[in-house]
C-alpha cells in the first residue's frame, strides 16, 4: 500500500498545480495522497529565495482545491494537511495556525533555530566551526522535544534535516550523542506523534534517507510508529522512492506504516 503524507504545490514553493499533483499521484499507484502545503511564516523567519508573499496569497485557493478534490476522490484518499514550521517562539502564532482550517494531520517541520533557516544555502555552513555545527545539531533535537510537548501535531517531519549540509560531521555526531535524538524521538512518541521516513534526503547535499540508521535504530528500540512521504515538490518527485523506504523499514523490523484522518491514526501494512 503506497502511502505519501507528504507533498507540496505550486502555492508554496513548488512546480504544479494541486490537480496536477493528484493526477501524478494517481498515476503512480498512491492508495492515500496527504497534501502538506507549508504553512505561512511571520516576518523575520526568512529564506534567500522567500515565497512568503505567493504562499499567503494563495493559501485559501490550496486549502479549496484540496478540499474540493478530497469530497470526490475515492481512488487514492485524499487527505488536507499542513507542514508547519515549528517556531519556538512563536507559539501564538503556530496555535491560530494550526486550528485554522480541519486538517486531517499536521506535520512538524523543523527548519529553523531560532530565526536562522539552516536548511537554506550550504554556504552557512561552510564557514562555521565544528564546534558551532555540533551545538546547532544538540540545539535542533532540544527543540524537538519543545515542539513534542506542543502537542500541535502527528507527524515529526525529516527528523535529522539538520544534516543536510553537514553530513559526514552529523554522521559522526549521532553516533556519540545518540542520547539527545533518542530523548526527542521519545518525546514524539509519548506525544502521539509518528515518526516520518522521507525520500527527499536522497536529493539533497546529504544524499541519504531521512533518517540515517541511527535514529532508525532508536525508533525500532522504541517502537516508534512511521509515516512515509516524498516531500515531493513536482509531479515528478510526488511518491518517489517510497518502496525504497518501505525495505529501509523492513530492515529494521517494520511492518506497518500509518497515516491520520481528522487527527485519529489508521494503521496499513507495509
Amino acid at each position: 500500500m503506497l502511502i505519501d503524507l507528504h507533498t507540496h504545490t505550486y502555492y508554496g514553493h513548488g512546480s504544479n498545480t494541486v490537480f496536477e499533483m493528484f493526477q501524478a499521484g494517481k498515476k503512480a499507484g498512491l492508495a492515500v495522497h496527504g497534501f502538506s502545503e507549508h504553512s505561512p511564516r511571520p516576518l523575520g523567519y526568512d529564506y534567500t529565495n522567500e515565497y512568503r508573499e505567493h504562499l499567503n496569497k494563495h493559501f485559501q485557493d490550496y486549502i479549496n482545491e484540496v478540499t474540493e478534490i478530497k469530497q470526490k476522490s475515492t481512488e487514492p484518499k485524499v487527505l488536507l494537511a499542513l507542514e508547519l514550521d515549528w517556531l519556538e517562539d512563536e507559539r501564538e502564532f503556530l496555535d491560530e495556525c494550526a486550528h485554522q482550517f480541519p486538517y486531517d494531520y499536521r506535520i512538524a517541520g523543523i527548519h529553523f533555530i531560532k530565526k536562522w533557516g539552516f536548511d537554506d544555502q550550504a554556504s552557512h555552513w561552510k564557514n562555521l566551526l565544528k564546534q558551532e555545527k555540533l551545538q546547532y545539531y544538540e540545539a535542533y533535537y532540544k527543540t524537538m522535544i519543545k515542539m513534542a510537548e506542543s502537542k500541535l501535531f502527528q507527524i515529526v517531519a525529516h527528523p535529522d534535516l539538520i544534516k543536510i549540509f553537514s553530513n559526514e560531521t552529523f554522521s559522526e555526531w549521532i553516533k556519540e550523542n545518540k542520547g539527545f535524538a533518542e530523548d526527542a524521538l521519545i518525546a514524539c512518541k509519548e506525544n502521539g506523534l509518528c515518526m516520518e521516513v522521507s525520500s527527499a534526503g536522497l536529493r539533497k547535499p546529504c544524499q541519504e534517507i531521512y533518517p540515517c540508521r541511527t535514529l532508525m535504530e532508536i525508533a525500532k528500540d522504541i517502537d516508534m510508529p512511521l509515516t512515509f512521504g516524498s516531500d515531493g515538490h513536482c509531479i515528478n518527485t510526488i511518491a518517489k522512492d517510497l518502496q525504497k523506504l518501505h525495505e529501509y523499514a523492513k530492515e529494521y523490523g517494520f511492518t506497518s506504516q500509518h497515516y491520520f484522518e481528522n487527527e485519529t491514526r489508521q494503521t496499513a501494512a507495509l
